[in-house]
């Protein structure tokens, strides 16, 4: 059975000498803090403090840090302190508790701020070459599944591509055409606005069917597509990666590029160029009612401008983009859903990593669709 703590304190001369007794434990830790509070004033008033360890009878790391604490506050008020009497089963704990916080750490140096930039800069290139990796090998796998497939057509899983295109082509049609006709019409109106300052209303027509063919109806429902069906890809995967679904597959001898991501990137490529002709065709006839009803042109002197502006190579530039950015859109969800840890932060992170890169792509790939069709003339 324990023994209640106490803490006597006597002055002696100049010393005050104190006497703990007890139970010197965390279990009567609420008592030891009021002994050693109630003593505290006469700590700071003394010239000396000896303590005398003769009557503990039970001690752990509270009661010795306790202990400890009265003897500093004594020294640092520059009064001698000194601890005589101290079992031998607890001089040991004693030297211990007497060493912590003694010495204030060391603050560490200021970091250059030049080799701080270098070193971001470093880890950055690094994190680049790995997805640039991660991407490389995911194409491969892709194209080795891709082979199986043509070789074993038997092996393609149609179901889930019919599926898969069902998600992402015709329940995204909606969403796709709001969203062009939107793009559309605030292009025709932005132009009629600052074109009729030079009486050039008409080449509004131009810019919205060549802008809308050529760039903005592929680009503006690639972007969709990795906000939509992309994130989703990378979330369906991270789960199953969560659930050790994808290491069941490969235990029972199955490919999982070949079950799972091989039909969602078919789906994409075989949807994302139906989106953009159709999206494309949502932007023009936005423009078309503005122009109606806003630039004061008729349906009919619309379609005959348009016509004249805009030609076949326009709308063949536009769609020749539209597979190469659903690949790279379907190889970024899927690597990065396969590279989900075993919690939901790393699920969002991969998540939210996935279509900043997969938009970050689609762009560039724009971009260098753009050079390359400028350079042959098209």
């Amino acid at each position: 059975m324990a023994i209640p703590p106490l803490l006597a304190a006597e002055p002696v001369g100049d010393v005050l000498e104190l006497r703990p007794a007890g139970s010197w434990t965390a279990a009567s830790v609420t008592t030891l803090e009021a002994l050693s509070a109630a003593i505290a004033p006469q700590l700071d008033r003394s010239a000396a403090v000896r303590v005398d360890m003769a009557g503990v009878r039970e001690l752990d790391t509270v009661g010795a840090w306790l202990i400890e604490k009265m003897t500093r506050r004594a020294q640092s008020a520059g009064h001698r302190a000194e601890m005589v009497g101290v079992a031998d089963d607890y001089a040991g704990l004693i030297e211990e508790v007497r060493q912590v916080n003694r010495h204030n750490p060391v603050p560490a140096p200021a970091p250059n701020p030049v080799l701080v930039k270098v070193s971001d800069v470093g880890r950055s290139a690094f994190g680049a070459t790995e997805d640039v990796a991660v991407f490389l090998q995911m194409l491969g796998a892709l194209f080795l599944a891709l082979v199986g497939v043509l070789r074993r057509p038997r092996s393609l899983r149609l179901t889930s591509l019919v599926y898969q295109l069902y998600r992402v082509g015709w329940q995204g049609i909606p969403i796709m055409v709001l969203i062009t006709f939107l793009i559309g019409a605030i292009i025709a109106q932005q132009g009629f606005f600052h074109f009729r300052k030079f009486g050039a209303d008409s080449y509004v027509v131009d810019m919205v069917g060549i802008l809308v063919l050529r760039e903005l109806g592929v680009l503006i429902v690639a972007i969709m597509v990795a906000g939509r069906s992309g994130s989703a890809y990378t979330a369906e995967l991270g789960s199953m990666k969560m659930r050790e679904e994808i290491d069941a597959l490969s235990t029972m001898g199955l490919d999982p590029v070949e079950v799972l991501i091989l039909p969602r990137v078919l789906a994409l490529i075989c949807a994302l160029p139906i989106l953009s002709f159709i999206g494309s065709m949502a932007a023009l006839y936005g423009g078309g009612l503005v122009a109606w009803f806003y630039g004061g042109m008729g349906p009919a002197i619309f379609i005959e401008r348009l016509h004249d502006a805009v030609s076949v190579t326009s709308f063949k530039v536009g769609i020749i983009k539209a597979p190469f950015m659903a690949l790279a859109i379907g190889i970024v969800a899927s690597s990065e859903g396969l590279r989900v840890k075993g919690s939901a932060e790393s699920l969002g992170k991969q998540t939210t990593t996935s279509v900043v890169k997969s938009i970050f792509l689609v762009i560039v790939l724009d971009g260098l669709f753009a050079v390359f069709f400028a350079s042959i003339g098209m």
